[in-house]
């Protein structure tokens, strides 16, 4: 049995992210809820914040390479269909015409956006991607959502669900009901995943969305699960508040 002896800790998140972002008349929330993951025990991948290019190939050095860069805007929700993801930088140099290019190719695209800069991550290798997330039903309230990311997830539609809040038993059987979960878990040449890492991160996701009944959406989307005993990693996140509360 899994322990989730590791309490969250909310001091993480000062300002109140809910609250500042509410001040600001924003409800969907990417980046700046990544501390919301920290508090609640859930590994996030290193990421670093920039507003210029300058400070990019600052950031990119600290991270090292290869990296890859994601816009940062309230109004971008998925990145890939408007240019707004750049893979594989392996120097200053790359970096610095990737954010460029991707400013100026999105502002043409989206005039009307605010670009507020770019996250860098380093590239991760290894792993499988999974998309874990919430759904509030109106009769039902939160619901968990866990599938393999990617096109299994988007051709496949290869998800299951479950009401908030879930044990262990329950988050066990999420993962194993998804068609591809041999996958997971390990088939012919392919090395099995860290499940236990993943029946601990949806428990801790089930008990976020339940101990803040604001959340009306709730997506971390790449997850990626790395083989057995090497954890998982949250990529990036999306979260949406309810606008009634």
């Amino acid at each position: 049995m899994l322990s989730l002896a590791h309490p969250y800790q909310i001091g993480y998140w000062q300002p109140r992210v809910f609250e500042a972002a509410r001040a600001k008349n924003r409800h969907i929330l990417g980046l700046e809820a990544v501390c919301i993951l920290k508090a609640y025990g859930i590994p996030v991948v290193k990421t670093k914040f920039a507003k210029t290019a300058e400070e990019a190939i600052i950031a990119a050095e600290e991270i090292g390479y290869p990296l890859v860069m994601k816009v940062v805007s309230p109004q971008i929700s998925h990145k890939y269909d408007i240019g707004g993801i750049k893979l594989s930088l392996q120097n200053a140099a790359e970096v610095k015409a990737a954010y460029q290019d991707m400013m100026d190719g999105i502002k043409k695209k989206l005039p009307d956006a605010y670009l507020e800069g770019v996250q860098l991550q380093p590239m991760l290798s290894g792993g499988k991607e999974v998309i874990l997330g919430m759904v509030h039903d109106p009769t039902f309230g939160p619901m968990l959502m866990f599938g393999l990311g990617g096109t299994y997830v988007e051709i496949l539609k290869d998800i299951q669900f479950a009401i908030a809040p879930v044990d262990e038993r329950e988050a066990r059987e999420m993962i194993a009901g998804i068609k591809t979960y041999p996958l997971l878990a390990g088939v012919r040449w392919e090395k099995p995943s860290d499940i236990d890492a993943l029946v601990y991160t949806i428990l801790r996701v089930s008990r976020l969305v339940c101990d803040f009944p604001e959340i009306e959406e709730f997506e971390i989307n790449p997850m990626m699960v790395f083989e057995k005993g090497k954890g998982v990693l949250a990529v990036d996140l999306r979260l949406i508040l309810k606008r009634d509360m």
